[in-house]
């Protein structure tokens, strides 16, 4: 016999589970893979990311448990992350993820155009003189 939670406990068990990936989440993962790097190494292996998003990026991925950050009491003070257990194990759902992109890569760059082709050509309606006229 199949037993449904209540909304409230649902969500509750949603909000336990989610991980909120920004579009940087993979990326810096995925750079982390092979070593513990430092902010700025960091920050110039992945090259076109700013300072305040990575820091939200990695400050997020520590609060998941993803990354772990080793504070050095030097001058200046050095600062070190790299993957958790937890995160390796992103590590491999980033892998499939990208093995599956790269298996249908025609397939959303298809989708893409047809798409932007489709909105472009309303967003031309929507700004001919004309449409002000019938708005």
């Amino acid at each position: 016999m199949s037993r449904s939670l209540s909304s409230s406990s649902r969500h509750d068990s949603d909000e336990v589970l989610m991980v909120r990936p920004s579009k940087w989440t993979l990326i810096v993962v995925t750079n982390l893979r092979n070593e513990r790097l430092r902010f700025n190494e960091l920050r110039r292996s992945i090259g076109t990311i700013s300072q305040k998003i990575l820091t939200t990026t990695l400050r997020e991925l520590e609060r998941d448990g993803f990354v772990s950050r080793t504070l050095y009491a030097t001058i200046p003070p050095r600062v070190e992350y790299e993957l958790t257990d937890l995160g390796r194990d992103l590590l491999q759902l980033a892998d499939q993820l990208e093995l599956f992109f790269r298996a249908h890569r025609a397939q959303v760059e298809e989708a893409r155009r047809r798409f932007d082709a489709a909105n472009h050509s309303a967003v031309r309606i929507a700004m001919s003189p004309m449409s002000q006229e019938i708005f």
